[in-house]
């Protein structure tokens, strides 16, 4: 008998520990490769440890309710000879891999925390800062902005000490002079604290929940939010969804909804314009070559996750299919896996699905944009026809783009819009296989 380590898998992007909810095994418990072993929570999603290979549970070193790292040994498992060596193996090779992984981002890390601090040696017009004049500005609060417009009286122009305490107490005199008014507004303020008495109901948040909350407050605290409208005529798609979902279920089995159809048209948009497709890193944006789309799935619990469909620009509609009603079903069993809710670049929400006619989403952070798609209706349209403009009954949805007006503008978000648009009213229905 041989001794094999089990640790703690890498848990998705930025991930570098978690809790141990729940051991599903005991000392002495029998087990075999895959089995799962123990329910693990990271601030993104709940997830099994399965186990490396089969034997008999010898020591569990991690008591529940315990924070473990990334490549900890979390227990210990006597497995047979015959196997020992190749699981052995394959474990000490992850747990290397975990750590060259670890170290390589701690490293990556120094090296932009020394970047940004040669970067702020220096204003954005290129004025040099000593290190007192930093020190005092970080204490003061004083932004590279604010420093870039004090004039400076040492040599070149370089700001001395003397130069930033006048303006700082210059800064504390105008201050006071506001401070009275904003006072008195304040305490006209009515007080919000929430007040209940014996009939009402406390529910306690669980952690999912409480997540969420503090995921939402913080993108609406960092991206100031606008949101466009625009109506989609998708009466070919319905109407050619309809007539195929049954023998695209024999063929495929797969469900065709319009979801994928969707994903589709986002991700064809998304290609053309790249400028949604991207992150904010202080002053950097990062352009994303990849396209992952996650998509907004409500819980039993009432809950929310998104699940991501990875680089969803290179799959057909076959393939977004199996992906959407794949991670769907997964993500309603509480079976996702770390990497499956991590590296999405743009989000889509479906308010339809609850007959809701349109929504103003908020940005899933570090994100810059999320589409939401409004309930498909029948309505009266205009047709423009060479004959002249008619009225028809048409299938009408609406989509909502919330986008982060920092680096995105009206101009662009509505090009975008259009494009998602005209990828709809013009899906190529003929073209695909029936």
């Amino acid at each position: 008998m041989t001794r094999m380590k089990i640790v703690l898998p890498a848990m998705g992007e930025g991930v570098i520990e978690a809790t141990i909810n729940k051991w599903l095994v005991s000392k002495g418990s029998i087990v075999k490769e895959d089995d799962p072993l123990v329910e693990v929570a990271t601030d993104k999603v709940d997830s099994e440890v399965p186990s490396p290979g089969s034997g008999v549970i010898a020591e569990i070193l991690a008591a529940e309710g315990t924070i473990a790292k990334v490549g900890e040994v979390i227990a210990l498992i006597d497995s047979d000879a015959e196997t020992q060596p190749d699981d052995v193996i394959k474990v000490e090779n992850e747990v290397k891999r975990i750590r060259d992984t670890i170290s390589a981002v701690r490293e990556e890390k120094i090296a932009e925390t020394r970047v940004a601090r040669e970067l702020k040696s220096r204003t954005p017009s290129g004025k040099f800062l000593s290190p007192l004049v930093r020190n005092i500005a970080a204490q003061e609060g004083i932004s590279h902005q604010e420093l870039d417009n004090l004039k400076g009286t040492g040599m070149d122009g370089r700001i001395t000490r003397d130069d930033i305490l006048n303006f700082i107490e210059v800064r504390k005199r105008k201050s006071e002079v506001v401070k009275k008014p904003e006072i008195t507004e304040m305490a006209g303020k009515p007080d919000m604290s929430v007040t209940s008495d014996a009939s009402d109901e406390i529910i306690e948040m669980d952690r999912v929940r409480k997540l969420i909350a503090e995921h939402m407050v913080m993108s609406k605290r960092i991206s100031p939010h606008v949101t466009s409208f625009i109506d989609a005529d998708v009466t070919r798609i319905v109407q050619w969804r309809n007539r195929i979902k049954d023998s695209f279920l024999a063929r495929e089995g797969q469900k065709l909804t319009l979801t994928p159809i969707f994903i589709d048209a986002v991700a064809g948009a998304l290609y053309e314009y790249p400028m949604l497709n991207i992150s904010v890193d202080g002053d950097r944006i990062i352009k994303k070559k990849r396209i992952n789309i996650g998509m907004a799935t409500a819980l039993p619990d009432g809950n929310l996750i998104v699940p991501v469909i990875k680089n969803a620009n290179e799959k057909n509609l076959t393939g977004l299919a199996r992906s959407v009603n794949d991670l769907a079903e997964r993500a309603r069993n509480n079976k996702l896996k770390p990497d499956e809710i991590t590296g999405g670049t743009f989000t889509v929400t479906n308010f339809g699905s609850y007959n809701n006619l349109s929504g103003t989403p908020i940005i899933n952070q570090p994100q810059v944009a999320i589409l939401g798609t409004g309930a498909v209706r029948k309505m009266p349209a205009v047709i423009e026809t060479p004959e002249g403009d008619v009225i028809a009954i048409r299938h009408i949805m609406i989509l909502s783009l919330s986008y982060d007006h920092r680096v995105i503008d009206g101009a662009l978000a509505g090009k975008f819009l259009n494009k998602v648009k005209d990828l709809l009213e013009n899906y190529p229905v003929d073209t695909l296989q029936q």
